[in-house]
């Protein structure tokens, strides 16, 4: 449907880093690139063809399906069914625009489709005329996978991940923020949502905010800081009670619970954020929810001299939140590279803490975060680290086991660098209670 072309040549650098900590899982010797060259995709189909594409999750049996054309005509409709080209089954939802400067968008339509069957095959059509697509629901029950990668972006390395990604046989995605980098350059939005559509079509990804999703104001005209990520990636917040598209949570497979946390919203213990995920967590009964996992953007924890210290007032926000509602995996984005970290809480290993993984080698354009400090306060933490593009996948197993894996683009294999299984703090008696009151949660 697209074609691409690339632009903005750049020398590549060979650097070489080895891991020697004794505390730390040591990376095989590797060439790291630098970072890969802009990859534009241009749309070269009609104006009322639907193009960018994408699928998101709503509730335990609805997708809500986004896509975006030029013509104002076509109408806000989605025909699906089990049968390629036999659509027994139509849905009609909204539409809208916004204007940057003097970029206004094409109309961006959002049609929420369902109820649909789990773990089913699933073809439909957008706005009545174009291509056909399909997609996977989610299963109703475990196993789980999720392909888990951040700070994406639109580059060569970006391609690469996209398409070892692809090779793997995932339920949903997660992104803890930075998805197009187009830093206000809206056209660069446009060429994100047509890079990553076949993609986001044919599987549910779930996002939340990162830096690069601000847009910036001028003295003379003040913009709405998320105008673009709110109006072109609508996530189920009102579903699970957000006022905000910045932070909400969704259930899948009926043992897992997600949440979202916006690290560009008010945190606040007077903020509404924070109020949200206090009643949020008081929600999930962990006896049939034994899996709780978080996403954000800027790391809580982190020994790379990038970005130091940039989510610590969210860390002392929240964290108490998070350690008693026995979250069992916290993801971030923000700091190119790869950190895992054991099970933390309030700067010490515990037990019944979260484990903490930075994941945001997704293909930026900014290229990776090469130096980390082996002198930092976390470094006895931190597990493996390694500044390399990839992505992770977690195999949620059963009510009690799961595995995470780290997949490094290693030439035309997705290599797994790191891994590690895991119990579920709900499977643990040594963390029952904890310091979960009434009420704080």
């Amino acid at each position: 449907m697209a074609s691409s072309w690339t632009f903005f040549a750049q020398d590549l650098t060979a650097i070489f880093l080895l891991c020697v900590s004794n505390r730390i899982a040591v990376a095989s010797e590797y060439t790291r690139p630098g970072p890969g060259r802009i990859v534009l995709t241009k749309h070269k189909l009609s104006g009322s063809s639907p193009q960018q594409v994408h699928v998101s999750a709503v509730g335990a049996n609805h997708m809500n399906v986004a896509y975006i054309t030029i013509d104002s005509s076509i109408p806000s409709k989605v025909e699906y069914g089990k049968v390629s080209s036999k659509y027994n089954a139509v849905a009609t939802g909204d539409s809208s625009q916004y204007t940057y400067f003097d970029y206004t968008s094409g109309k961006i339509h959002n049609v929420k489709i369902g109820p649909l069957e789990p773990d089913t095959l699933y073809y439909y059509r957008c706005g009545g005329v174009g291509n056909e697509f399909s997609f996977k629901t989610a299963p109703a029950s475990l196993p789980i996978v999720f392909a888990v990668v951040g700070d994406l972006g639109q580059t060569e390395d970006t391609a690469s991940t996209l398409k070892h990604i692809s090779k793997s046989k995932y339920d949903m995605l997660l992104l803890p923020g930075d998805l197009s980098y187009a830093d206000g350059n809206q056209s660069l939005w446009d060429s994100f949502g047509l890079l990553i559509q076949s993609y986001a079509s044919s599987r549910p990804w779930m996002v939340t905010e990162g830096n690069h999703e601000r847009e910036k104001s001028h003295d003379h005209q003040q913009i709405e800081p998320f105008i673009a990520y709110s109006h072109r990636w609508r996530m189920p917040y009102r579903e699970s009670g957000s006022t905000s598209n910045l932070y909400y949570s969704f259930d899948v497979a009926g043992a897992v619970h997600v949440i979202m946390l916006g690290s560009y919203a008010q945190f606040g213990p007077h903020s509404d954020q924070y109020k949200w995920l206090v009643s949020d967590l008081s929600k999930v009964d962990r006896s049939v929810t034994p899996w709780l996992i978080v996403l954000l953007h800027a790391p809580w924890y982190n020994t790379n001299e990038a970005h130091q210290g940039e989510g610590e007032d969210m860390r002392k926000a929240m964290e108490a939140l998070l350690y008693g509602g026995r979250v069992d995996i916290v993801f971030a984005g923000h700091v190119h590279a790869y950190e895992r970290f054991t099970r933390i809480y309030n700067n010490a290993a515990d037990s019944c803490g979260p484990v903490y993984i930075t994941i945001s080698d997704g293909g930026n354009r900014e290229g990776l975060a090469l130096d980390f400090d082996r002198s930092h306060k976390s470094a006895s933490l931190s597990m493996f680290r390694e500044a390399s593009f990839g992505h992770g996948q977690l195999k949620i197993i059963d009510r009690e086991n799961a595995h995470w894996s780290w997949h490094r683009n290693d030439d035309s294999d997705a290599t797994v660098s790191d891994e590690l299984h895991l119990k579920s703090l709900s499977s643990s008696n040594a963390c029952q209670g904890g310091t979960k009151s009434k009420d704080e949660l």
